[in-house]
């Protein structure tokens, strides 16, 4: 529950209070009043002409809480912040206004609760109330909070008088107003033998733990950090911080510890004449102290650690927690109650199937004994029927005898008559069957002539199908004529192309070469002079000296090192291209050679079937057409073989001509290879 939604619970008894006439609508110089209010206790701003501004089309009356609800939320509660306020101050703005109309503790004349109890008993009503308006508390609510308060005065809460105020209609059908449980608490049944002091101090302390999210206080002994002596500090411990003071009244902090999640508690053992013992420890400090007893140290270690584990997971208050908590368990209580209900419904649902089911079994049951003596009843019925049919059939039967011999004599007057029918249905059976035979002849002879129709209509048919066919094919041919006569325009532009780079190429290579043979005389030229000079260098001849006889093999013949000509590489990739172009070239002639050839044949069979079909004189025609297919097709492979011969002959004669380039580059170097005498 955040604080928007507390502080809206206490506004909504503010706003219900100046709402006299309970229609739920309130004046609008009553909601500036409260706006102003609530803006000076929540510590900010406020503008009087926001409200005017914001209500400024709804000029007929009074306003209701609906239409209040977006300029609160505008104009004051999306500008308060957490810190800047005191809760209580509002609290106590809002109990002012909804007590002169809605509290009247009087009973006999005086009170039994004091004022600021009563207000405190209205603010933990409002923060365990359910989050739905009208604000309700739900049963288990209030006892949980009569329990805290018992506890803390140390007595036995009075569950038969909590159970008669449970009871009432009207806290069974909505749950507990504020105003029903503060009459309750009013009415003195459940604190009976508890002074108002007493009651007092415990209704503080309950006030405090949940509403101040004071998870436990009390007196301990603290060692200091400068001077290490030990003092006796009132301790508030709350989830996020454990502050002590100098006293209980708490009117002088000595300081404040800030508890998170890097926070520890652990036990020490007795020292310094002081036991039970035990230390928190923070980031930056630890702070050794001293409980009374065991159990109070036990209380405080086991608080501490809550407070550090609420933090840890982020929950500012114990209570609210728990709140969410019991909320859930009623929850899941009333869900399996519900499931429980169901189950019983079910089951006497059940139970009444089976006892309806067990009364129509009874009700079978009566009628099969009705029906049984129904049964027995026809049974002996239809026993007398048979008896007297019996009798009446043996009366038939002396009749039917008697009957029967008279019978006789008249059959054999009817079989002479019969024999005569007989023979005369014999002939007209000799005659039928004659007839028969005449019939089906006849039929015969009409079917032979219906068949010969037939076959002569099915041979019109098929002799038409024929000539379509022939029609077709001969389209077929003259189709595929004209695309081999492209395909080989195609290939003989591809070869003038082929001839034409081949030439190009042929032309750069003689140039290459001829440079190349024009460097290498250059060389051997050199080579020889170079030859001369050194063997004038390395031999100078004196006046009257002979040359030795073994001198001419002590020096080696060294010979130049043949130089590679550029343009034989130019030359073998050319070579290399050329058999590439002849393979390509062969190959699609051969390809062609195989198609033209399948398409003669193919054409030679379907004539000769055709022709051998028809009989007719359509071969004359058909093999003239194929006698000039073919001679078409002889001329265009001699001019192909024509071309490719030439082509080889081209590449044939820019090898040689290569090779002798070759010859001649190796020849030079040869020569340009010496011995030195």
């Amino acid at each position: 529950m955040d604080l928007r939604s507390e502080l809206l619970k206490s506004i909504w008894y503010a706003f219900t209070a100046l709402d006299l006439e309970k229609s739920g609508k309130v004046s609008k110089s009553q909601l500036k009043v409260l706006s102003h209010n609530l803006c000076t206790v929540l510590s900010i701003p406020h503008d009087p002409v926001a409200l005017e501004e914001h209500f400024r089309d709804d000029d007929d009356g009074p306003v209701s809480s609906q239409g209040y609800m977006p300029y609160l939320n505008k104009y004051i509660l999306d500008k308060v912040k957490e810190g800047s306020f005191v809760k209580e101050d509002v609290d106590e703005l809002c109990w002012t206004l909804t007590a002169k109309k809605n509290y009247r503790p009087e009973k006999n004349g005086a009170s039994v609760l004091p004022p600021k109890d009563v207000f405190r008993l209205w603010c933990l009503f409002n923060f365990l109330s359910e989050d739905k308006y009208p604000l309700v508390m739900v049963p288990d609510e209030v006892e949980y909070l009569l329990k805290k308060i018992c506890m803390a005065m140390s007595v036995e809460l009075n569950c038969a008088e909590l159970e008669d105020f449970i009871s009432q209609d009207a806290v069974q059908q909505s749950g507990f107003t504020v105003w029903v449980f503060l009459e309750m608490m009013n009415s003195g049944k459940l604190m009976r033998g508890v002074d108002k002091e007493t009651f007092s101090m415990a209704t503080e302390e309950v006030y405090r733990e949940i509403i101040g999210d004071v998870l436990k206080e009390g007196y301990l002994w603290k060692k200091g950090q400068l001077r290490r002596n030990w003092t006796e500090r009132w301790f508030t411990l709350r989830p996020t911080a454990l502050a002590y003071f100098s006293s209980e009244d708490r009117k002088e902090r000595k300081g404040n510890i800030t508890l998170d999640g890097n926070c520890c508690v652990e036990v020490l053992p007795d020292k310094d004449g002081k036991r039970c013992m035990f230390c928190l420890k923070t980031l930056s400090k630890s702070y050794e102290m001293s409980a009374s007893d065991t159990k109070q140290r036990q209380e405080w270690t086991a608080a501490m650690q809550t407070a550090i584990r609420l933090d840890a997971e982020g929950k500012s208050s114990l209570h609210k927690d728990l709140k969410l908590k019991r909320r859930e368990q009623r929850e899941q209580r009333e869900r399996r109650h519900a499931l429980k209900e169901e189950e019983l419904q079910r089951l006497r649902a059940l139970q009444e199937e089976k006892e309806r089911k067990m009364a129509e079994l009874e009700v079978l049951r009566e009628a099969q004994k009705q029906a049984h003596i129904l049964l027995q009843d026809d049974e002996k019925r239809r026993r007398e029927q048979h008896e007297q049919m019996h009798r009446d059939l043996e009366i038939q039967l002396r009749e039917a005898e008697e009957a029967r011999v008279s019978m006789q004599a008249e059959m054999a007057l009817k079989e002479a008559e019969a024999e005569r029918q007989r023979r005369r249905i014999g002939e007209l059976e000799e005659m039928q069957q004659q007839l028969e035979g005449a019939l089906r002849l006849e039929i015969r002879a009409r079917q032979d002539e219906e068949a010969f129709r037939y076959a002569q209509t099915g041979l019109l048919e098929e002799e038409e199908e024929r000539m379509k066919a022939l029609m077709e094919l001969q389209e077929e041919q003259e189709e595929y004529i004209l695309k081999t006569q492209r395909e080989k325009q195609e290939l003989r532009q591809e070869m003038e192309a082929k001839s034409s780079a081949l030439e190009q190429a042929q032309g750069q290579l003689e140039e290459d070469v001829v440079a190349a043979q024009r460097k290498l005389r250059q060389a051997s030229t050199n080579v020889k002079h170079w030859n001369v000079q050194m063997n004038r260098l390395m031999h100078p001849i004196g006046p009257g000296e002979k040359r030795p006889s073994g001198g001419a093999s002590s020096f080696s013949s060294f010979r130049i090192p043949p130089q590679r000509d550029p343009g034989l590489r130019l030359r073998q990739r050319s070579k290399e291209t050329d058999g590439e172009s002849k393979e390509n070239v062969e190959s699609k002639e051969s390809k062609e050679s195989k198609e033209n050839v399948e398409s003669k044949d193919n054409v030679e069979r379907k004539e000769n079937g055709e022709s051998k079909e028809n009989g007719e004189s359509k071969e004359n025609g058909e093999s003239k057409e194929n006698r000039e297919s073919k001679e078409n097709v002889e001329r265009k492979e001699n001019m192909e073989s024509k071309e490719n011969m030439e082509s080889k002959e081209n590449v044939e004669s820019q090898g040689s001509v290569a090779g002798q380039g070759e010859g001649q580059g190796e020849g030079q170097a040869s020569n340009g290879d010496m011995e030195v005498p």
